[in-house]
């Protein structure tokens, strides 16, 4: 009582919080009880407007659980049928397997009535059956009775009382009880199978995400973040190295995935890279003639010649910046996986706190990335050094023009014989012969710098895109040595270098 006026009041206010109340004696059975409030319907004193519902809630709240036995208390002077008790328990337990109805104030019935017909389940039949008691009255509580005489008093009334004296052993608190422990028993029985089930899958589940967690990490919080940090370094160094020892042979990962990105894709996108795609042979002529003014020139003036490579040089700049996202993108994509791993799971807010860190710096870290790829673009822009070996100077490129002259031009025989003819015999043959050009075929605008700047074999821009989520290595190793040995002789034929 005193816990209850110090939750709610003494003016009848209720509350959803429990009160636990242990009573260990050798004479009660083991039996756990909720005592819960009657049915109100009005609010008096500090209850509520709502009360009702608050009630109805409480009750539901404990009658809804399935290893709960429902005791449906309803006075045995008022009609059963209008018993809020077993319409609530008619809620959650249609079939009755776990509600007992206990009908109170029997001693309070008119004269000449009786339970009878409730108890032989002839009104509202229950699987469980009903029990009747007689409790003590608010006089009796005040005038503090004994419990004992209490049970006493009821003892004699239900053997004294002539509708009941042939079933007293069924009626009064004490049955009340032991029936309420048997059937408390058979019910942890019947569901013991299903909690052992229940338990059993918890414990498995806590076991591996205990598992999952790692081993105890003992030690303040500032050094337990130092060896997950220290962990995280060598983790990222050894995937980027390519020294972890759990290798995929299925897909590439890691740093190779980066190597496939500088190898293959940038390499791919410089290579793709057409001088001649935007310059054309109509233009490179007009810039000759503009650079050699009012004089017609005899060879190549430096000013159009540098103007000319400089713009193909620009162009690579795009290819150069496109690979830096793509590294990132790559490097993002390692900080996902390492981040999944099981020293993170313990910690989800330190793995938030990591990614954004991380992915700052990275961010922080474009711009200086981006800026280099621009300078060094525009150095090679600012000198073209033509005194590179690989560099194809007017000299080579007259002597490649001879040799395929000479190779292209056809062998002379004397109609008559059918010998060849001599060098000095065919230079006094008349022959009408196209113009040659660099490639070796004719050139159909005429004029020598249009064949000198003429390409074999034009090639479309190739888009660098991201490589896919699996990314898998094919081909061998001398097919793309091969491949890259053909592509390198086909640009070695082009007269604008810039290797430093």
């Amino acid at each position: 009582m005193k816990e209850t006026e110090a939750k709610v009041g003494r003016n009848a206010g209720i509350s959803p919080a429990p009160i636990n109340l242990r009573i260990y004696s050798p004479n009660v059975l083991t039996l756990t009880l909720v005592d819960l409030p009657g049915l109100t319907k009005v609010p008096v004193g500090d209850q509520p407007r709502d009360i009702e519902r608050q009630i109805r809630e409480m009750v539901l709240k404990q009658i809804s659980k399935p290893n709960a036995i429902i005791l449906a208390v309803t006075g045995a002077n008022t009609d059963l049928a209008n018993s809020d008790g077993l319409k609530l328990a008619r809620e959650v337990d249609p079939e009755g397997q776990r509600t007992i109805g206990v009908l109170t104030k029997v001693d309070l019935m008119d004269e000449g009535t009786d339970v009878v017909d409730i108890l032989a389940g002839r009104i509202i039949p229950l699987r469980l059956g009903y029990v009747p008691v007689v409790n003590r009255g608010q006089r009796d509580i005040d005038n503090k009775k004994a419990i004992t005489a209490a049970l006493e008093n009821e003892k004699n009334f239900f053997e004294n009382h002539k509708a009941y004296r042939n079933k007293s052993s069924y009626c009064g608190t004490p049955y009340l009880a032991r029936k309420l422990n048997l059937i408390l028993m058979m019910h942890i029985k019947q569901t013991l199978p299903d909690i052992k089930a229940r338990i059993s899958a918890s414990l498995q589940k806590y076991a591996t995400e205990l598992q999952g967690l790692g081993d105890s990490m003992l030690g303040n919080s500032a050094n337990i973040v130092l060896n997950i940090i220290t962990e995280f370094s060598n983790e990222w160094r050894t995937v980027l190295d390519g020294n972890n020892t759990e290798l995929s042979s299925v897909e590439l990962s890691g740093g190779a995935r980066i190597s496939f990105v500088f190898h293959e894709l940038y390499a791919n996108g410089v290579k793709a890279v057409d001088p001649f795609d935007q310059v054309k042979d109509i233009d490179i002529r007009t810039i000759l003639y503009n650079s050699s003014g009012s004089s017609p020139a005899l060879f190549v003036g430096t000013t159009a010649f540098e103007l000319i490579v400089k713009q193909q040089i620009k162009r690579l700049e795009e290819p150069s910046l496109k690979c830096v996202s793509l590294v990132y993108d790559e490097l993002v994509r390692i900080l996902s996986q390492l981040l999944g791993k099981q020293f993170f799971r313990r910690y989800p807010q330190l793995k938030e706190k990591f990614h954004a860190v991380v992915i700052s710096f990275f961010k922080k870290a474009m711009d200086p990335a981006n800026k280099l790829v621009r300078d060094l673009v525009a150095m090679e822009t600012c000198y073209i050094n033509t005194g590179h070996p690989d560099f194809l100077n007017g000299h080579r490129a007259m002597a490649i023009v001879n040799e395929r002259q000479t190779a292209a031009k056809p062998v002379q025989v004397d109609p008559k014989t059918g010998k060849p003819l001599t060098p000095a015999q065919a230079a006094a043959t008349p022959q009408r012969a196209a113009s040659p050009s660099f490639d070796g075929a004719t050139d159909a605008n005429g004029g020598f710098f249009g064949s000198f700047f003429a390409s074999k074999n034009k090639k479309k821009m190739a888009a660098m895109d991201a490589p896919p989520p699996t990314l898998k290595a094919s081909g061998t190793l001398s097919e793309r040595e091969s491949v890259e040995v053909e592509v390198i002789s086909k640009f070695s034929e082009i007269p604008i270098r810039n290797r430093c």
